[in-house]
């Protein structure tokens, strides 16, 4: 049952992941690859702020939002000079520099060593320290994040967006500032990106920079290529896929020298026939 706890506990805080990234990439259309970077910055707010200070953990969530916000307010508007495939060059570029800070700067994050002892969420004297109360933390955070992505994609807002992704020479024609859209839902995808770090850290209780790697952010995107471009359920299907998918191939009867080789080899296949026979992902809208 613990197992089973801990994998919806993963999901959840995946399927935020996938909702931030599908409101950047598949409702807008900006191939950004930094999102490891914004998960690692909640991660770090909430776990530094924990440990040092002793701070509530809801209030170190709006605090690793605000950071996050910050930061990508400032490199989103240095990634708008670039276009396509300069702007994924740039994003990936970002997303390792966040990722050395978070390796070197030894007298804020202990470098390799990582955080440990980070305390579980509490609210009111009650403790989140069972996981199956976590899980419904987690569970509300993202039903949360949901709506709020629900709200962005039917809004006005959301149709400028999806306009840009088409267009965005045309919409700038008829008067619609671009940059300021684009560097609005970065914001935003970023500050909910940081939420799922902070609950990350504090359901492992302990973080290190390899989690928040250049892989991560391509298993992000992947999670929204497989669930579906510019479609929120999609984002979180793919969510429960990809983490499922490993979790399965674990009972799978390869030979125990090989197992992890071939479980890579199996999910690579996977995703290789996805792309062949269903490229806009299982419920998507569009190609990427």
């Amino acid at each position: 049952m613990e197992y089973l706890i801990h994998i919806a506990i993963l999901i959840c805080i995946y399927g935020i992941l996938g909702l931030s990234l599908n409101l950047i990439v598949g409702v807008t259309g900006l191939l950004s690859v930094t999102q490891a970077a914004f998960y690692g910055m909640g991660a770090y707010a909430t776990a530094i702020l924990l440990t040092t200070t002793g701070m509530n953990f809801f209030v170190s969530v709006i605090l690793g939002m605000i950071i996050s916000g910050v930061v990508s307010l400032l490199i989103g508007f240095v990634l708008s000079k670039f276009k396509d495939d300069y702007y994924a060059l740039g994003s990936f570029g970002f997303n390792i520099i966040v990722y050395s800070i978070f390796l070197n700067w030894q007298s804020l994050t202990r470098g390799p060593l990582g955080i440990p002892g980070i305390p579980r969420p509490s609210l009111f004297g009650f403790t989140f320290s069972e996981n199956i109360w976590f899980l419904l933390l987690s569970a509300l955070a993202l039903l949360l994040v949901y709506g709020v992505s629900q709200y962005i994609v039917k809004s006005s807002f959301g149709r400028v967006l999806k306009a840009i992704r088409e267009d965005e020479d045309a919409i700038r024609v008829f008067g619609y500032n671009t940059l300021f859209y684009k560097l609005a839902i970065f914001v935003i995808g970023a500050m909910l990106a940081s939420i799922a770090g902070s609950l990350f850290a504090s359901y492992i209780t302990f973080i290190d920079p390899s989690t928040f790697t250049l892989n991560e952010s391509i298993f992000l995107l992947a999670i929204i290529i497989m669930g579906g471009l510019a479609n929120n359920k999609g984002a979180v299907l793919g969510a429960v896929i990809l983490i499922l998918l490993p979790e399965i191939l674990r009972f799978v009867g390869f030979p125990s020298d090989i197992a992890a080789q071939m479980r890579q080899v199996s999910y690579g296949v996977i995703l290789i026939l996805l792309m062949l026979y269903r490229p806009q992902g299982l419920v998507g809208e569009y190609k990427l």
